[in-house]
C-alpha cells in the first residue's frame, strides 16, 4: 500500500470512529508506529487531523475539506438516490452544468443512461467519467487545478461558466442552515456554483441528509438563489416550512 492509500484509508477511519490509535493502526497497516506517526503529521500538516497523545482525532475546524477521493466514498447510497431523482428531471437534449462535488459525479454517471446531452463542467473527474459518450457535448471550463480535489477554479472558469445560458445547473455543497444560508470549504469552488446558477433557468440543490444543520467556511449562496432541493430522505418540519416559504420544491424519496 502507498503512503497516500494508506493515510486516505486512516481518513476513512477517522470518518467512522473520530479518533485512531497509533499501536492499532501499525497493527492494520503492517508498518511500524514510526511510519503512522509521520503519516499523522503529515496529515496534521494537511489540516486534517489532529495528533493526541498515543492517536489522532479528525480536525473538526479544518477549513479545507476532505480530498474528493475520500468524499467520493461517502455516503454511497445517500448520493445514488439523489442521482436517480435528479436523472428523472433531464430530459434528453438538455443542457446542463455540473459542479465539481463528489455528488456531481454519481448524478453524471445516473446521467450516462440518456441519448444525448450538453454538459458543462468543472470537475476533472466528470470530465473523465463522460469521456466514452459519442452523442453527447461535453464542455471543460478549463482553469487552475487545485491539489486533491479535482476541481477547475478561479478567474478563467467563472469567466467560461458566465458565457453559457443552460437548462439546468446542479450542484451541492457541504453545508445547510437555516440562518447561514448554502456553505463550502472553498472560495473558489463557492464562486463557481454561484456562476452556475446565475447561468441556469433551473437551479437545483443536490445534498444529502448529512449536510443539513452543518455550516462550512465560506457562504456559496442564499436560499433564493435555488428553485429546486434534492435529498435523499425528508427533511425535518422546519426545513419543509422553509422551503415552502421560499417557493422551493423539495424532492425526496417517498
Amino acid at each position: 500500500m502507498l503512503a497516500i492509500e494508506r493515510r486516505n484509508s486512516i481518513l476513512e477511519k477517522l470518518q467512522k470512529e473520530k479518533r485512531v490509535v497509533v499501536s492499532e493502526l501499525s497493527q492494520l497497516y503492517q508498518v511500524t508506529e514510526e511510519t503512522i506517526r509521520r503519516d499523522l503529521e503529515k496529515m496534521e500538516n494537511d489540516g486534517l487531523v489532529v495528533k493526541s497523545y498515543g492517536g489522532a482525532v479528525l480536525n473538526e475546524q479544518n477549513i479545507v475539506g476532505l480530498p474528493f477521493d475520500i468524499r467520493k466514498n461517502q455516503c454511497v447510497s445517500e448520493k445514488q438516490t439523489i442521482a436517480g431523482l435528479i436523472a428523472d428531471m433531464v430530459k434528453d437534449k438538455e443542457t446542463v452544468m455540473l459542479d465539481v462535488s463528489s455528488t456531481a459525479v454519481y448524478i453524471a454517471k445516473e446521467l450516462k443512461k440518456k441519448e444525448e446531452l450538453t454538459v458543462i463542467t468543472n470537475s476533472v473527474e466528470i470530465i473523465v467519467e463522460l469521456y466514452d459518450m459519442p452523442k453527447w457535448t461535453v464542455i471543460s471550463t478549463g482553469g487552475t487545478v487545485r491539489a486533491r480535489s479535482f476541481a477547475l477554479g478561479g478567474p478563467h472558469t467563472d469567466e467560461i461558466l458566465s458565457s453559457y445560458h443552460v437548462d439546468k445547473a446542479i450542484v451541492s455543497c457541504k453545508g445547510l442552515d437555516l440562518v447561514s444560508g448554502i456553505t463550502d470549504y472553498v472560495e473558489q469552488d463557492a464562486s463557481s456554483k454561484r456562476m452556475m446558477l446565475r447561468a441556469a433557468r433551473e437551479r437545483i440543490l443536490a445534498v444529502d441528509h448529512t449536510k443539513f444543520d452543518t455550516t462550512a467556511f465560506t457562504k456559496v449562496t442564499d436560499w433564493s438563489s435555488f428553485t429546486k432541493l434534492v435529498t435523499d430522505r425528508k427533511p425535518r418540519q422546519k426545513w419543509l416550512d422553509e422551503f415552502e416559504r421560499q417557493q422551493i420544491e423539495c424532492i425526496y424519496p417517498e
